[in-house]
């Protein structure tokens, strides 16, 4: 009982006081506030389109090679009387420079043996002439003297048929006459053998006069001369020395032109082309027309020689494509022809360009204009864009070059468009944007891109 009472006379009541308490303060509470939905803006990086003019450019690397080369070979065995002493490894000669000389002795006996023959054989045609003169001579006297032996066979012969004359006699002197008659034939057949004897012994001189061209012209090559000034860079020859023909005594670089053999890719090479003509991008490269190509084109090159931190460089010209594709690699070489690279030294400290050196050659097309943006802003063949409003648009553009980590486009991007480097989340057009201009990547790019 004790139980009930206590919740009859204190818990219920206070448990209505609670709840009455409660229904005043909910009946009494204000409605809670109404909170509208705003639209969040996507922060984004930002950068205004600008108007540059950028030359497409293809840098490629490689040696540093002579465009000329010479190689002292004898022509002829003998040996070394005389070597320049200024025949030294890296020594520059100029040209007519005699790099050395072989002993002439042998050679100046060779002259005097075919002039001692060809005396002998004009000695012998001018006995040739003689004594075919004389056997004509010798001709008419016999031929006279058969004359006389006929007309006494004819006389012996009336005689015998008159019976004034035995036959004896006349036996004789048909002897008589049939020996002159020899004598006459062989005096003729002498005279006929003397064309042929003129004709050999001719052909004789003509043979000891090449013998005598070739003893002088041994002579002339047994002194070896330097063509162009050049510069040593081997040598293997000494006075005193054996020289057999066709051995090589010494090389020297020419030190007017030097060349370089770039390898580009064909897709690089093939950008820069179609940047500096008017031709259809679609045009195959064809490599045995490439050379001509290339030489109707205004291009440049640029040879430059990195020295640490900083970097020298020569002016030069596109001469020739290499023979074929390196199916390897597929690049293809570029000749790049640097004109008097030795002596390019100028007022600073720029080194001559030698053989040896490796460099980077940057070639270049006619400057392009348009607005260069970040290549990173490129997306497949669309550009975002922040309209008037803040908000995110999205324009189709295909860039006339791309080169290094720009893209320059020549229509579809107006001046000024306020183009998006971060990608927002989501991407969706229209969508709000919170737009912050990055001034410190175009100068960068722009210095990179026109290396």
């Amino acid at each position: 009982m004790k139980n009930g009472f206590k919740l009859l006379l204190i818990t219920l009541p206070i448990a209505a006081v609670g709840a009455g308490i409660l229904a005043f303060v909910i009946s009494n509470k204000a409605p809670p506030e109404r909170i509208e939905l705003i639209e969040r803006a996507n922060a984004v990086r930002v950068i205004t389109a600008e108007i540059h003019t950028i030359a497409p450019t293809v840098i490629g690397f490689g040696l540093v090679t002579p465009a000329r080369t010479f190689d002292a070979i004898a022509a002829v065995a003998g040996l070394v009387e005389y070597v320049s002493p200024e025949l030294r490894n890296g020594q520059i000669l100029p040209a007519g420079t005699v790099l050395l000389r072989l002993s002439p002795v042998e050679f100046k006996l060779a002259i005097s043996q075919s002039n001692a023959n060809i005396r002998a054989a004009e000695a012998r045609l001018g006995e040739i002439k003689v004594s075919e003169a004389n056997q004509r001579r010798a001709l008419e006297i016999e031929r006279e003297a058969l004359a006389v032996k006929t007309a006494d066979l004819t006389r012996t012969s009336a005689l015998l048929a008159a019976g004034t004359l035995t036959q004896s006699s006349h036996d004789a002197a048909r002897a008589a006459h049939l020996a002159q008659r020899q004598k006459v034939q062989g005096i003729e057949s002498t005279l006929t053998l003397f064309p042929t004897q003129r004709a050999v012994q001719i052909e004789q001189i003509a043979v000891y006069q090449t013998n005598l061209a070739t003893a002088q012209l041994n002579l002339e090559r047994s002194e070896l001369t330097l063509p162009f000034t050049g510069r040593v860079a081997t040598h293997t020859v000494e006075v005193g020395q054996y020289l057999r023909a066709g051995e090589t005594a010494a090389t020297l670089d020419g030190i007017d032109q030097a060349e370089i053999e770039v390898q580009l890719s064909l897709e690089a090479l093939r950008g820069v082309m179609q940047s500096a003509t008017s031709q259809s991008s679609g045009q195959p490269i064809d490599p045995t027309r490439m050379g001509d190509v290339l030489h109707g084109l205004d291009l440049t090159a640029q040879v430059r020689l990195r020295l640490g931190t900083d970097s020298v460089s020569w002016t030069g010209t596109i001469d020739r494509i290499s023979d074929g594709v390196d199916q390897r690699a597929g690049t293809i070489g570029v000749v790049v022809v640097v004109q008097a690279a030795y002596g390019q030294i100028g007022n600073s400290n720029r080194p001559p360009l030698t053989k040896g050196m490796f460099v980077d050659v940057a070639l270049k097309a006619p400057p392009i204009t348009g607005v260069v943006l970040p290549r990173s802003a490129l997306h497949g063949e669309q550009i975002h864009i922040v309209d008037a409003e803040n908000r995110l648009q999205f324009v189709t553009a295909q860039p006339a070059l791309v080169q290094g980590e720009i893209a320059l486009f020549t229509s579809s991007i107006p001046e000024g468009s306020r183009v998006v480097l971060s990608t927002p989340d989501p991407v969706i057009e229209g969508l709000l944007l919170d737009p912050h201009e990055d001034t410190n990547l175009m100068p960068r790019l722009l210095a990179e891109g026109a290396q």
